[in-house]
């Protein structure tokens, strides 16, 4: 019983959120309260929350301040001119922005912190797509995917529990599995250059061209229809809360492959451009923001470089580091406290709707942990593997990586199944290296999971609805994972009994 209710809850939450029947704080809170009582948690069933949240309060913290902490840099102007120095190397090429975003968060995710990652690359590149009119959503895809797929070096989580829970060595199992990596790669790449394809052909119908001069780089024409600006403009209003590219009321957040922007100038445009040729007015970007302070550029540039510092070499707990900054940069940039109430206001949508969305998650993790569905099911996994598949032990643990830990955190997975997957592949001579090789090639589909806090992260800083970033992020990490797995079965190094 308790398995059918684990399979059907999770059936249930994701057909809700992704077809848009419920948000996915009320989806979090709501299907695992039902499935509970079902499930005979009684009056437990607070308990078994309130446990799950007390563990995730430091990670609320840590997305609560970070948001503060780049929503008050990208108010004062700290990254307009990077994104001026992108745009130039650039060329305002969708395609290359896009794959540009993919080798920067290949580059940050090499730290092994996906919070870092989207941190430091929805600051960089969030302006940007903001001013190239761009979705949002190609964003979390591409940064989520790239994350997700080097979430396999050896001193990131899944390797690590994945050598601790069958005592091997990190680099035995790492090592081997590096053409499965640069395969996942390659395929992310080519991915981003696809979405950075459509993206372009998306904008072009919707009134943004993009010409190519001989010899020099792209720039955008805004071909629309300029002479409805005004009314366009004064209909934008709603498009605030998404200006500052993180909070939840932009258009774009909700954009996909099908979504439809009947103009530049519309109402609702992403960036609340409203026809104004330069894409930036009622934004983030708006070189005539009252919060711009060019005087403190450089100041703000050393207290950021010096936070992103003393996060990759981890001598603070990351909350406390931004809550640091965040006091910091509000008493310089802001020194008068109306200014800061009306600074940290500004970002309230933002602010809510993540810390919401950490402890919804919570709800999920704490019921199905505590009413004993995360045990049955991994328990009813085992079993319905029939003996005759058992040499084929690595390639099915492989593949179910892909589901479970998407659906329960690394540690039940690591901990909890894979030693007594291995186990039973060891009667058929396949090697515990081989299992843990095949366990990691589903983290490119655990890096979406509504129960991985970066993920949520990312999703809130770039404006993005959860559902909207699965639709398009999901059926691509699946390929990646599949993929993966598929070279390090060809390779050798994920072994067939």
């Amino acid at each position: 019983m308790l398995v059918i209710l684990g399979f059907a809850m999770i059936l249930v939450f994701m057909t809700l959120i992704m077809t848009k029947r419920l948000s996915p704080i009320l989806a979090l809170i709501l299907v695992p309260t039902i499935f509970g009582l079902f499930a005979g948690a009684g009056l437990g069933i607070g308990d078994m929350v309130m446990d799950a949240i007390a563990s995730m309060s430091s990670t609320a913290a840590l997305l609560l301040f970070a948001i503060i902490y780049f929503g008050i840099m990208i108010d004062v102007g700290l990254f307009d001119k990077l994104v001026e120095f992108i745009l130039k190397v650039a060329g305002n090429d969708p395609v290359k922005v896009v794959l540009g975003t993919a080798l920067l968060t290949g580059a940050v995710s090499l730290d092994g912190d996906g919070s870092t990652t989207f941190i430091v690359v929805t600051a960089a590149m969030l302006p940007i797509y903001q001013r190239l009119e761009m979705s949002p959503v190609v964003l979390t895809c591409v940064a989520g995917l790239i994350n997700g797929t080097l979430n396999i070096v050896p001193w990131g989580g899944p390797t690590a529990r994945a050598s601790s829970a069958l005592q091997i060595d990190a680099n035995e199992i790492f090592v081997p599995m590096v053409p499965s990596l640069v395969a996942g790669l390659l395929v992310c790449l080519i991915f981003a250059y696809v979405l950075g394809i459509s993206e372009r052909r998306r904008l072009a119908k919707n009134g943004v061209a993009w010409v190519e001069d001989r010899g020099s780089n792209r720039h955008k024409d805004l071909v629309g229809a300029v002479a409805g600006a005004s009314t366009a403009a004064g209909s934008s209003a709603g498009t605030t809360a998404g200006g500052h590219g993180h909070g939840s009321g932009s258009a774009a957040s909700a954009n996909d492959d099908t979504t439809t922007e009947a103009t530049p100038a519309s109402a609702g445009d992403a960036d609340g451009s409203a026809g104004t040729g330069s894409g930036l007015s009622n934004t983030a970007l708006d070189p005539n923001r009252a919060t711009l302070r060019p005087k403190l550029f450089w100041f703000n540039l050393a207290l950021t470089v010096a936070v992103m510092v003393l996060l990759i070499i981890d001598i603070l707990p990351l909350p406390y580091l931004f809550m640091i900054g965040t006091v910091i940069a509000l008493m310089v940039n802001f020194p008068k406290m109306k200014d800061q109430q009306e600074e940290l206001a500004s970002h309230a949508t933002a602010i809510i709707s993540v810390v919401a969305m950490v402890m919804a998650a919570g709800v999920l993790t704490g019921i199905m942990s505590g009413t004993g569905m995360v045990d049955a099911m991994a328990e009813w996994l085992v079993e319905v593997i029939p003996n005759s598949m058992g040499p084929y032990m690595a390639v099915i643990t492989g593949l179910l990586s892909i589901p479970m830990t998407f659906f329960m955190s690394n540690d039940a997975f690591y901990f909890g199944i894979l030693p007594v997957l291995a186990e039973t592949a060891s009667h058929f001579g396949i090697s515990a290296a081989d299992m843990a090789r095949a366990s990691i090639t589903g983290q490119p589909v655990h890096m979406q999971s509504p129960l991985v806090p970066a993920i949520l992260l990312l999703v809130s800083l770039s404006g993005v609805e959860l559902g909207d970033h699965h639709k398009k992020v999901l059926w691509r990490a699946l390929i990646v994972a599949l993929v993966m797995l598929a070279v390090g079965v060809a390779v050798g190094v994920i072994g067939i009994g």
